[in-house]
């Protein structure tokens, strides 16, 4: 059966190898489940309901790519753009989390008229590659910054701006014991680094008093209800068509482009599935696939849905085929049942994740080229004004708006793209409004 629906002798794999690859992904890319609902639960959404949601949303879109696309990678609601949810449009916008959900809902619906159309891969290849590369960076520091925070190792400061908070403290124990801990796992190439770290820091928290474990804990239970977030979309009009909203849903829609395909292009690179130029096979599938997780996703109360890099760790260990995806959707299913193992995670353990993501996302900054200013600065713009305004959507507003500029002063005008033309003219009504 598995031979008949995914072709695994033409993609030259085998069940065992594609099931080793499945649990390898999944190790790698598990600490979706302790981040993605604290991150959402700071906007008052139940981070139970989250944690089922996250589950739920993850598996669906997984087995779209697995029986849809064939494709040998995960999807689960992106970090990045979890994190401009939750701190930009609700934290700073001031928007409910309902009408955050909308925004992903739209986002969603619009990736599927774009990836139809095949408009999708037109928009991304209109953005410069030194911004497209600045966002990912840019995002990174942001990530830093707030796991930083959080954890009690910077803070705020009435005489400067920011000063280094207790090292000594139990939470910033924890988070730096996590930080080490992931790092020597990376460094022996220990699958699911991520994972593992966060629970020995959450283990180390028991004694420090930072992990509160209930009076009667196990490791299943019975999944939490998602009905608190499920079905939450609503058509606020009045907001929706605010031009502060119409940014938010386009800075969604560059982020995810940019996470998207840059992570299909770089696992099928890695698996040695893209033809004679580059291109990847399928693509079409893969991104629809990505599209219709994101709408449901909101449907079902998360953030926007993307495809993970870590389906990069599956490919390593040989997966080739959609049968590694639908192994990775069996294993969520699975995690669904162990709720209180990933809800009993403190968001000091949670930080040492977060910053080694945030350090995955920074290593980008070595594809910016900075030897032009009228390339290098909008990049750099794009990179400090993410953390130092808390602000992704700032930051993509300086460095587009940037760019733009600049070329149209050093004569290089007809160089930028009408596309860009048009993003600049917008993010201009919106800087002025």
């Amino acid at each position: 059966m598995f031979e008949k629906v995914f072709r695994l002798r033409e993609m030259g794999t085998t069940p065992r190898r594609e099931c080793m690859a499945g649990l390898t992904t999944f190790m790698t890319m598990a600490y979706v489940l302790v981040i993605i609902p604290q991150l959402l639960a700071t906007t008052g959404m139940d981070q139970g309901a989250v944690f089922s949601a996250t589950v739920l949303a993850s598996m669906f879109a997984t087995l779209i790519m697995a029986f849809y696309a064939n494709m040998p990678y995960a999807l689960a609601p992106g970090l990045g753009l979890t994190a401009f949810f939750a701190y930009t449009v609700v934290g700073e916008l001031g928007y409910s989390w309902q009408t955050a959900l909308t925004a992903v809902f739209l986002e969603g619906l619009l990736f599927i008229l774009l990836t139809v159309t095949n408009a999708r891969e037109a928009i991304v290849k209109a953005i410069p590659a030194n911004l497209k590369h600045a966002i990912s960076v840019g995002i990174g520091l942001f990530i830093t910054l707030i796991a930083l925070n959080n954890a009690g190792i910077v803070q705020r400061s009435s005489g400067t701006l920011l000063t280094m908070g207790d090292l000594l403290s139990s939470q910033s124990l924890v988070c730096l014991i996590g930080l080490f801990v992931i790092a020597l796992l990376l460094h022996f190439k220990v699958r699911g680094a991520l994972l593992w770290g966060i629970i020995l820091a959450t283990v180390a928290g028991i004694p420090l008093g930072v992990t509160h474990l209930p009076e009667h804990f196990t490791f299943f239970s019975a999944p939490p209800s998602i009905e608190p977030v499920f079905a939450q979309v609503h058509f606020d009009w009045a907001s929706l068509w605010s031009p502060e909203m119409a940014l938010v849903v386009l800075t969604m829609v560059f982020v995810d482009l940019f996470d998207t395909l840059g992570s299909l292009i770089g696992v099928t690179n890695r698996a040695g599935l893209a033809d004679r130029d580059g291109n990847v096979p399928g693509l079409k599938k893969a991104l629809l696939s990505d599209a219709v997780g994101t709408t449901v996703g909101s449907l079902l109360g998360v953030s926007t849905v993307t495809t993970y890099l870590e389906s990069a760790a599956g490919v390593a260990a040989g997966g080739r085929s959609g049968m590694t995806a639908l192994v990775v959707a069996l294993l969520f299913g699975v995690a669904l049942f162990c709720s209180p193992l990933f809800l009993c995670v403190p968001s000091a353990a949670l930080s040492a994740g977060m910053l080694m993501v945030g350090l995955f996302m920074i290593s980008s900054v070595r594809e910016i080229d900075f030897q032009s200013v009228e390339q290098g600065l909008p990049a750099f713009l794009t990179v400090v004004m993410m953390p130092f305004t808390y602000s992704i959507a700032n930051g993509i507003l300086f460095g587009m708006l940037s760019f733009v500029i600049l070329q149209v002063l050093t004569g290089k005008a007809r160089e930028v793209t009408v596309s860009m033309y048009i993003v600049a003219l917008f993010l201009l009504i919106k800087l002025f409004l």
